[in-house]
């Protein structure tokens, strides 16, 4: 079997064998392929597409490439969240915290900020000491202890993801969906995780900014964790405008803490309890999901999620006083205001999430590639959404800068962002699919049986060693 073979396969169209698959990985892992014939079969992919049992079982070599950790001593049930990267989302600080509070250990992998999305790790290193370089020993320990650990993905697992995806970055097949499910998946399946909760973003902020895109990935995302037992299920979000009001690392641990403190705001508490609906729903926790919406929320209000997110906080080395007193974390030296234009009262009728982003990206938020420095302090806070209505002369942002020429070009570039109407607009829903409710019941039963099944290959017996 040759390379050059896989390649010219692939770009006439036709579907690989588990052989092929096998032999492009083991030899990938082995550094026996040309990062250009890796490229030239990338681009095939890219264009020509793979079925789903290709998909599922790329995914499943993928995942035996490296370590694969096993939390069966944690438990049947191992939760893991994944966002395709949007605006404001600070989704994880909430989840994770309050599915471990509710009975559910969270074994979640995070990764840093690239381009104008923000990333999990880089917005808990707001809180002083934390940190998400953890061993596999520490990872599996703390699951174990308090229920949950959010750490940085190891050389060691799903160690092909890591070359595959480096030279996707550099080829400009990253939106290859066959190619964004296996990378999501495996590094899910090889971090011990076997219920994965996605939450697939879609609009202007978004990597896909086309809802047709989005819906495609996430019901191949759920398709490939049905094929290979492991219960996926996936919503669709909106991100023309972002989730939530805060924008900025340090910003937005302050709106998580305020949201496991009950006073979060309305999508981003809606986006939270739907994917922790469809947790407990599917690890057989509640039939009812009315029943399991109001358990979540009890856990809010009883302050049992902000415990456990103090947990979290103390055993990964940070300061957990930064949540009575968040001036603990990095803060900006200036906060300006942008008001609305004219006199009379208007509504907003659009809010572009890249473009915020890239307003602060302006005062050092964001990274133009790995390995950048940002700065945690800086961010916007909005008090208007789409749709709300506003007055001219109120103020409907505030920029925090560190310094004060950059504040006043994000205020420039926000309000290229934002666009107005005389007339009542609609606020838009933070989520726009369902998959979970797109499930057929008489499927659902399956579903939850997996979490008893190993992890095994469509196009082979072979099953994952742990």
């Amino acid at each position: 079997m040759r390379m050059i073979d896989l390649i010219q396969k692939k770009k006439l169209g036709k579907a690989h064998s588990r052989e092929e698959i096998d032999f492009l990985i083991e030899n990938l892992i082995a550094g026996k392929i040309e990062d250009y014939q890796l490229s030239a079969w990338l681009m095939a992919v890219y264009f020509q597409g793979m079925s789903i049992e290709e998909t599922a079982h790329l995914t499943y070599a993928m995942t035996i490439s490296g370590e694969v950790l096993d939390l069966s001593s944690v438990g049947p049930i191992i939760g893991d969240k994944h966002s395709t990267g949007g605006v404001g989302d600070k989704t994880t600080l909430v989840f994770v915290p309050m599915m471990a509070a509710a009975g559910i250990p969270m074994a979640k992998l995070s990764g840093r900020g690239l381009g104008h999305t923000g990333g999990t790790i880089d917005k808990l290193e707001a809180i002083p000491g934390f940190s998400c370089d953890l061993s596999t020993d520490k990872f599996v320990r703390q699951v174990k202890e308090i229920g949950a650990a959010i750490g940085a993905q190891t050389q060691n697992l799903a160690p092909a993801d890591g070359k595959i995806y480096a030279m996707r970055d550099v080829t400009s097949t990253v939106e290859s969906i066959p190619l964004i499910a296996a990378s999501v998946l495996s590094k899910k399946f090889a971090a011990g995780s076997n219920l994965i909760v996605l939450d697939v973003k879609s609009g202007s902020g978004a990597f896909l900014d086309s809802e047709e895109k989005s819906l495609l990935l996430a019901k191949t995302l759920t398709e490939v964790g049905k094929i290979l037992n492991r219960p996926v299920t996936a919503v669709i979000t909106n991100m023309d405008q972002p989730l939530g009001r805060a924008i900025g690392h340090t910003l937005e641990v302050m709106e998580a803490i305020e949201t496991l403190s009950g006073r979060g705001p309305d999508d981003l508490v809606d986006l939270c309890l739907t994917l922790g609906v469809q947790t407990l729903v599917i690890a057989g926790k509640y039939k009812d999901e009315s029943q399991a919406r109001q358990y979540l929320a009890d856990i809010i209000k009883t302050g049992k999620a902000l415990d456990k997110f103090r947990q979290l906080i103390e055993a990964q080395g940070g300061n957990s006083k930064v949540i009575e007193n968040p001036s603990l974390m990095p803060q900006a030296k200036h906060k300006l205001s942008v008001h609305v234009p004219g006199k009379n009262t208007k509504w907003i009728k659009s809010l572009n999430s890249r473009t915020i982003a890239e307003a602060c990206k302006l005062m050092g938020s964001g990274r133009a590639k790995k390995g950048d420095p940002i700065n945690l302090a800086v961010g916007i806070v909005l008090y208007g959404k789409i749709g709300s209505a506003v007055t001219g002369g109120d103020i409907i942002a505030q920029i925090y800068a560190d310094k004060l020429e950059d504040g006043e070009l994000a205020i420039a570039k926000f309000n290229e962002a934002i666009v107005y109407s005389d007339t009542k607009c609609n606020p838009e829903p933070v989520i726009q699919h369902n998959i979970f409710d797109k499930l057929e019941k008489a499927s659902l039963k399956d579903i939850t049986s997996f979490r008893s099944k190993p992890l095994v290959s469509p196009l082979t017996t072979a099953k994952i060693p742990v």
